[in-house]
């Protein structure tokens, strides 16, 4: 039998921590139940299924999962950018300073968008226009959310991209793109992120193709930038290595549902799920030079034909004839004694094994 274990409320949500904010004070951004769909030609594509996370002002919530898991769909929901058609917003809340985005018009929800939210997109260059100047795109932010002219839009541009440090900020602020490095092309989206300084900032995979010396960098000055205007970050990556020293919690995305959230060191110690398990031992380590890398069994599903049960069942070395038939909420996990463990949740049915089973990483 699986082990016992209390559902939330709902059977969906987990129970939520208030690391970063002050007492009876909501949540910066608390999405709910969020769903969304895309119609195309091979039938209706459920990629976020019932999403539930919130973000305090000053936490960094990391948002982990194999590509296809959701997690960059549910940020596009959550800044308004999402492509409709085909993809539509069939369900759910996106509470932000407890007003529900999704019942804002556009033109209020554009002006949201960068001065209150704003996002960081994963392949600068092609987020970037390659025939603006650099300068141009950082001060146009002045220019239609502030009214500035060009001339104080320009001097704005290079005091971000002195604050991000980009060296000799003052002659490369007419330069175009393509004429900066991969790690400085990503210091203009953070600059260009900041610029209005937002209470939230989405960074959905801010290293990827970046070495491992300038993804340091670029999650150091992330962090630094984080708690000197004490904004709410979600860190987006299927990299479990690049969030350890930066995140507060972790929810862990498979098949566009969540299916654990915890404590960032309280996951790499004691994993509820064994598909974020799999995660963790999916990440190269020193200990284990020369032997074979571990790999999560099978691919993940598609989208159209989710499998009934747990959508995790046909990977998974725990699996059982309940995880074929009974989907899993996201139970609330505890210790053996029953004392709940603060912001920790699993949908697992067999939470409680993988937790007590779960080897120190």
């Amino acid at each position: 039998m699986p082990a016992t274990a209390t559902p939330t409320a709902d059977g969906e949500q987990p129970a939520r921590g208030r690391s970063g904010a002050p007492e009876g004070e909501g949540p910066l951004l608390d999405v709910r139940d969020l769903r969304v769909e895309f119609r195309t030609r091979d039938g209706v594509v459920k990629a976020v299924n019932g999403v539930t996370y919130d973000v305090d002002a000053g936490e960094t919530l990391a948002v982990l999962g194999e590509s296809g898991s959701g997690k960059s769909v549910t940020a596009q929901a959550v800044m308004g950018i999402l492509d409709s058609p085909p993809g539509r917003i069939t369900g759910g809340e996106i509470l932000f300073r407890g007003r529900d985005l999704l019942r804002t018009g556009r033109e209020e929800r554009r002006a949201i968008r960068g001065a209150q939210m704003a996002m960081i997109f994963q392949d600068a260059l092609s987020s970037l226009n390659p025939v603006l100047s650099v300068g141009y795109q950082l001060g146009e932010m002045f220019q239609v959310h502030r009214g500035d002219s060009r001339r104080t839009a320009r001097a704005k541009a290079v005091e971000l991209m002195d604050r991000v440090r980009i060296p000799a900020a003052k002659q490369r602020v007419n330069d175009y793109p393509h004429q900066f490095s991969g790690g400085m092309r990503q210091r203009i989206m953070i600059a260009m992120a900041l610029a209005l300084e937002p209470d939230l900032i989405i960074a959905d995979e801010p290293t990827t193709a970046l070495d491992v010396t300038v993804q340091a960098q670029v999650m150091d000055l992330l962090a630094e930038l984080q708690r000197e205007y004490r904004m709410g970050l979600i860190l987006i990556t299927h990299d479990l290595g690049v969030v350890a020293d930066v995140a507060d919690k972790i929810a862990v995305m498979y098949a566009g549902r969540i299916v654990e959230t915890a404590p960032v060191h309280e996951l790499y110690k004691r994993p509820a799920h064994p598909y974020t398990q799999g995660l963790l031992d999916s990440i190269p380590r020193l200990d284990r030079k020369g032997r074979r890398l571990y790999a999560v069994r099978g691919l993940p599903p598609n989208l159209t034909r989710i499998p009934p049960g747990c959508e995790f069942h046909p990977r998974c070395p725990r699996a059982r004839q309940v995880c074929v038939t009974d989907r899993p909420p996201l139970y609330t996990v505890a210790e053996n004694d029953g004392t709940p463990l603060p912001g920790r949740a699993s949908a697992c049915h067999f939470w409680k094994d993988e937790l007590n089973d779960a080897p120190a990483h």
